[in-house]
Parts: C-alpha cells; sequence; structure tokens
C-alpha cells in the first residue's frame, strides 16, 4: 500500500453409506458413536473446542448419508432426483404431446385449463398418481404442433375436498407475467422455437472473489425498471473495467413485489419478467462468461411470499403443503411462509431449483439469504449471538434445516466442483465454511457482516479522532481461521432507505454541490473523499478472502435506495443507479471509481485475497495508524484527521526493496498528491517493536523482520 496522509490510505463425494440394523438396547447415542466422519480430525485440529459436540456432528453427518441412502433407493440417486424439473410442470415430449405433472397432496382434483382450452374449467382434468401427485397427457394439435402454444397462459385448477375452487400458478412455472393493470402474475407457457443457445464456457473458480452486488432492475440512470439487456450491453462493461470477477445477481427469482428487493419469492422456477424475457437472461450470462466474470445468483430458499394465486402458499387448499402448518410455518418479522425441510417433495422442488438455475441459466453459484433464520428454531429473532459454542448447538438448532444445507452443498459441488456458494449468517455457526465430509456446512463462503455494521457505526457516532484503531482492526479480523469470509464495507443493505451508503454518511448533501473538480474542495467533501478510498482498501486487504462491493457505492453513490411504493407515490426516483455520475469528468465520482477500479486490479495482481490471513504488526491509537503485510504487500494507514508523520519506522515481512504501487492521495483519485513514487524505501534488520495499546506501549515480538521508513500523510492509505 501506499505512504499515508492525514485520512489517507494508501466438494469431496460423501463416504459411502450403508444400512445397518440397530440391535434391541442400542441407543441414539450408540449410534451416533458408531458414525465416522471422514475429515473430522481436520476440523478439531483446526477448532479442538468443537470436540465437546462431537456426537452433535455425527448425528448431523449421519442424517445426511441417511437422506442420500434414500435417495439412491427410492429415486436412483441424487443427479436424478435434482433434474426432476425435466419432469414436473409442463414438459414437451418428442412427439411434441404435452406432460403436466403437480405435487398437490391435499387437492379433492385439479384441471388445467387456459388459453389453448378458451379456459374451460373442467375439460382437461389431471389424473391422480401416488403420493399426491397429479399427471395429465395433451396430445398435439392435428398438424403436429403442441396443444398449447408458446407464450400463451395457463392455470391449474385446484378443487379442494371443502368444495372450493382456487386459481393457481404451476410451482414449477419457468415463466410468469403481470399485465399492467393486474395484480396478480399469470403463468405463460414459455417454449420459444428458437431459444437462446448460450456458448461461452463458465470460467474458472478464481483464486480471489471480487464481487459485484447487483440489482438489474436499477442498473440504469433513468426511473424506470431496467432490462437484462441494459445491463448486459451498459453494465457488464464497466463491471469488467472496475476488475470484478463475480457478479452477484439479486432479485431473479420471481417476486410479485417489487419493493420486496427479491426477497418474497412467488416463483421459484421463473426468471423475473419485470426486466425481459428467460432468454434475455440466458445471454447476459453468456456475455459475462465471455468476459472472465462468474453469475452468482441471490437465492432466497429461507422463506417464500404468503401468496396464494401466484405463489406456494396454499397451492393445494391446505395451509401446508410445501411448508410447516402454522405456527412453525410462519415467520413473524417476515410475513412469509416457511419450508418444510423434512418433506421428500420439498427436498425435490428445492433441490430441482438449484440445478435448474445452474443447468438451464448457466449460474455459476449461489449465495443463499437468510441462513440464520433456517439454522435455528427461533431463526434469531430476538436472539443475540455471542460467540458462545452451546448457542451453535442444541434443541435451538433446526437439523432439518441443517441438513438441507449440507445436501444442497455437497450436491453442488460434486456435480460443479467450481460451483461458489456463500451464506448469509449473522450467527457465526462453526463449520458454516468447512467441507460436509468434515462435518461442516459446505459453504464456500460466509458474509462479514460485523464489518459493514462497524463503519456504520463508526460513522455515525464518533469523532474522527475518537476511532477506536484496535476494535476496528479487531472486527476485521474476528473471523474462523480456515473459514473463508467475503468482506465489505456496505451492500445493499446500507444503501437501503432508513440507512446511507457510506458516502452519504461521509459528505452528506455536499455531495448535491461541492462534488465538482473545478472548485477547490471543502473539508467535507475532502475527508469524505479520503475515507471513502481508505475504508474499502482497508476492509478489501484485512477484511477476508473475498471482497464485496454494490453497485454505484465504488464512485459514492449519491442518493440511498428506495423502490416505488405507497409511501413514496409509487416513485422510481431512487430505484436507479445514477452511472452517468461517472462520465462525467468535472465531477468527482470519477476520481473515486479509478480508485476502486486500481485497487481491484493491484488486488489482481498481488492476490492478498487468495493469501494467508494478514499479520498486523502496527495498530497505533494515538498516531491513528494501520500496518499490516499480507500477500509480500505492506499495506500503511494513517486516520489521524490532522497529523502527517516523516520517518515513520514500520515492519515488512520480506527484507528488500518496496515501491509504493497504490496510493489513495494520488492525484488521479482525488488525492493531493503529497508522495513521491519514484521513492524507494529499504528495509534494515532490526528487532520489531509492535505498538498496540491507547497508551503507545510497545513490546518485543516473537520474531524480527526488516523495517522501512515512511513518510506518512495525514488521511492516507498506501500499498
Amino acid at each position: 500500500m501506499s505512504v499515508l496522509g492525514a485520512c489517507q490510505c494508501q466438494c469431496i463425494r460423501a463416504a459411502a453409506v450403508g444400512a445397518r440394523l440397530v440391535s434391541t438396547g442400542e441407543t441414539m447415542a450408540d449410534q451416533e458413536d458408531n458414525v465416522t466422519i471422514p475429515g473430522y480430525s481436520r476440523l478439531l485440529q483446526m477448532d479442538p473446542y468443537l470436540k465437546p459436540y462431537e456426537r452433535d456432528f455425527k448425528r448431523r453427518y449421519e442424517l445426511l448419508q441417511k437422506q442420500l441412502l434414500q435417495l439412491e433407493e427410492a429415486e436412483g440417486g441424487f443427479d436424478l432426483f435434482t433434474r426432476s424439473y425435466k419432469t414436473f410442470g409442463v414438459q414437451r415430449r418428442p412427439d411434441n404431446s404435452l406432460f403436466f405433472k403437480e405435487w398437490a397432496p391435499a387437492a379433492e382434483a385439479l384441471f388445467l385449463t387456459g388459453d389453448f382450452n378458451n379456459w374451460d374449467k373442467f375439460s382437461h382434468p389431471y389424473t391422480k398418481k401416488e403420493f399426491g401427485k397429479w399427471e395429465l397427457i395433451l396430445p398435439p394439435k392435428h398438424d403436429k404442433s403442441p396443444a398449447v402454444d408458446h407464450n400463451t397462459k395457463l392455470k391449474v385448477v385446484v378443487h379442494t375436498k371443502e368444495g372450493k375452487r382456487l386459481y393457481r400458478i404451476s410451482p414449477w412455472a419457468k415463466y410468469v407475467i403481470k399485465e399492467e393493470k393486474s395484480v396478480i402474475y399469470d403463468w405463460v407457457h414459455w417454449d420459444p422455437p428458437q431459444p437462446y443457445i448460450q456458448i461461452h464456457p463458465r470460467p474458472k473458480k478464481p483464486t480471489s472473489l471480487r464481487i459485484y452486488e447487483a440489482h438489474v432492475g436499477i442498473a440504469s440512470p433513468e426511473g424506470k425498471i431496467a432490462s437484462y439487456t441494459n445491463f448486459t450491453i451498459n453494465v457488464l462493461p464497466r463491471i469488467k473495467d472496475l476488475g470484478y470477477n463475480c457478479i452477484q445477481l439479486m432479485a431473479v427469482m420471481e417476486h410479485a413485489y417489487y419493493a420486496s428487493f427479491g426477497y418474497q419469492i412467488t416463483s421459484f422456477f421463473a426468471a423475473s419478467s419485470r426486466y425481459g424475457t428467460p432468454d434475455e437472461l440466458k445471454q447476459l450470462i453468456d456475455v459475462a462468461h465471455s468476459l472472465g466474470i462468474l453469475v452468482l445468483l441471490d437465492v432466497v430458499h429461507s422463506h417464500a411470499s404468503k401468496n396464494t394465486e401466484d405463489g406456494l402458499n396454499q397451492f393445494d387448499g391446505s395451509d401446508s403443503c410445501f411448508f410447516h402448518s402454522p405456527p412453525r410455518g410462519e415467520h413473524s418479522l417476515w410475513d412469509s411462509r416457511l419450508f418444510n425441510y423434512s418433506s421428500w417433495e420439498v427436498l425435490r422442488f428445492l433441490l430441482s431449483n438449484l440445478r435448474w438455475w445452474m443447468e438451464e441459466y448457466r449460474f455459476d453459484g449461489f449465495r443463499f439469504d437468510g441462513i440464520t433464520s433456517m439454522l435455528y428454531h427461533h431463526h434469531g429473532i430476538g436472539t443475540g449471538f455471542s460467540g458462545d459454542y452451546s448457542e451453535y448447538f442444541g434443541l435451538q438448532v433446526d437439523e432439518d434445516s441443517l441438513v438441507y444445507l449440507m445436501l444442497s452443498n455437497h450436491i453442488l459441488h460434486t456435480l460443479y466442483p467450481d460451483c461458489i456458494t456463500i451464506a448469509e449468517d449473522v450467527s457465526g455457526m462453526p463449520a458454516l465454511c468447512r467441507g460436509v465430509e468434515e462435518g461442516g456446512l459446505g459453504f464456500d463462503y460466509r458474509l462479514a457482516m460485523a464489518i459493514p455494521d462497524k463503519w456504520i457505526q463508526i460513522l455515525k457516532e464518533l469523532k474522527d479522532e475518537d476511532w477506536n484503531i484496535g476494535n476496528i482492526v479487531h472486527t476485521l479480523t474476528n473471523r474462523r481461521y480456515g473459514e473463508n469470509c467475503v468482506a465489505y464495507a456496505e451492500s445493499h443493505d446500507q444503501a437501503l432507505v432508513g440507512d446511507k451508503s457510506l458516502a452519504f454518511w461521509l459528505m452528506d448533501k455536499e455531495m448535491y454541490t461541492n462534488m465538482s473538480s473545478m472548485i477547490p474542495m471543502t473539508p467535507i467533501i475532502d475527508r469524505g473523499m479520503q475515507l471513502h478510498k481508505m475504508i474499502r482498501l482497508l476492509t478489501h486487504g484485512l477484511g477476508g478472502e473475498g471482497y464485496l462491493n454494490f453497485m454505484g457505492n465504488e464512485f459514492g453513490h449519491p442518493e440511498w435506495l428506495d423502490f416505488p411504493r405507497e409511501g413514496n407515490n409509487q416513485s422510481y426516483h431512487y430505484a436507479r443507479r445514477q452511472f452517468n455520475l461517472v462520465d462525467m469528468d468535472h465531477l468527482r465520482y470519477c476520481q473515486l471509481y479509478a480508485f476502486d477500479r486500481d485497487m481491484n486490479r493491484t488486488e489482481d495482481k498481488y492476490g492478498w485475497l487468495a493469501a494467508p490471513p494478514a499479520f498486523v504488526s502496527a495498530k497505533h491509537e494515538e498516531d491513528k495508524v494501520i500496518v499490516f503485510d499480507r500477500a509480500n504487500v505492506l499495506f500503511i494507514f494513517n486516520f489521524h484527521p490532522s497529523k502527517s508523520f516523516q520517518d515513520y519506522r514500520v515492519a515488512v515481512e520480506v527484507p528488500g526493496k518496496y515501491k509504493i504501487k497504490l496510493d489513495s492521495d494520488a492525484v488521479q483519485y482525488g488525492g493531493h498528491g503529497r508522495l513521491d513514487h519514484n521513492t524507494e524505501f529499504f528495509t534494515e534488520p532490526l528487532p520489531f517493536t509492535r505498538t498496540a495499546s491507547r497508551k503507545g506501549e510497545k513490546y518485543l515480538a516473537e520474531r524480527t523482520t526488516g523495517l522501512l521508513s515512511w513518510r506518512l500523510l495525514k488521511g492516507n492509505s498506501m500499498k
């Protein structure tokens, strides 16, 4: 990193399983003791404090093995089971006949209606099969074309045992649309004569994951819902230029309420039609792959919308079907339904849903939303997690949900070795990001959710001179060893109305009047610009094994995010990203953009995200200085609001010659250009003393290393 000025910073397949009889008198504990987790010793080596909970790990692993065995015996294995999207819903057969299949265990009768039969409610009954299944075959027309035309509407008519007639969308519907003046979504048969064919191979899984979190609908400066095509043409090139190698697409699974940000799913197999067609989404992903960019889907399997006519709720007329019956099947805060993960057909539906997005659209993995709600019966409501291990085991854990997540990760990583899965969990569940063969849940990364909360808290509550450097470093480094984290300074959560983005916390209303580079920076803009860069680079370098940024925040988007709703007169004014601001050279947004771009490019060159955690050699409270090295790169930050330092000795891991490679004070990034980038810094073999406390006490470290002499400018970061 560069010298600082004040406010400146320079899976493996599961083991084979076999059935066995339990002898009389053999307890459940005895069974668990007989379970062998292949890699459990590796987990204990990393964290011996998990030893008292070995029985819990064995029970979870045994439940997973039983599920896999049952899938093998009943369905021919998980490969066939997770391809159930090829048999449920509607399928066109080689002779152009159409095969319809649904699971509606509580229904008395099922009928199919739609444009094809002039909405006759009784002419096409389904035949009842075993286990609550219903089937219907429609022969082709006289001209041998399918009986239901592409892009025409359908409905399932459900007759309940109570004599009610319900109109439903197939849970497996691939495309649903809402007419302009309608409230309810319609099921549209999607079977284009010439579907889009993706031609570009999936990029290899990167060693350093740099994620651009994006929402297609707001990805335009215009006050409207933007399209997949707009994203492909106008946004993908920006993401490539910025140096991100992965996109996390939000709000793609169809949701009836736009302002839910995609978190109240109604149709799990349908890509949202508000942005365009399924083929246009396929093209977006195909073009991203051509640019070497992976695309992750923000998948919501933690809950579902309560909508009935265009959602899963009460599909067969019962209050259960895909969900637990109330109260267990309802989330009191989210006002949504909760899946019954112990149900065979729910497992079929959800696991096939993951497979569908991987196969049909060729996503590269998933960010699983709301994991904490799934893992615990209390859903995290009114519960604080202190880090005590007893909080992660015992009766409060919903093992049905937990084993579902293990099963999902095992299947995904077995079928797609380069698949990436990320968990959104606030609880800190141990082994969440360890392989299932070790007894873990199998995720590749977890989101480091404490980091953005810490930055917001600091900017809201503390003066610059009161920042606790040690506490900042602790938050950025406080993660489970061996479990990868995605660090971020802010995501969509911090941009939503009710909160403010970091740029807005830093500069507020002056962003509207004083962001011109044609006039001198005001103190507020100067401070805001420098801290915006420093916070990002510090988070990027110290906070995890992956990095995430929410679209627009890389250039300090000047406004929060608010979707059209009754409370704002259905306005789109805040449901957009003003990329046009970056293209105006006389505004300072392009300077923040340039720093974010070069930060990612520098990481791409040196690979600190893929390196072991950093060694922090200084966290000086009085000087407000942070120094650490990672991946043979030295990072130095001076967060002091007014002081610069010269001849400031810092420790390095590798002796030799050092040069500045990234400097937040560089003029092109809106800095003051106070550092000479031609300067070479040489190490000296002196004992390393480390400054740790607010009082400036020093102590000798266990190792000796080279030391450098730097000029530390106030408000600067260097690499």
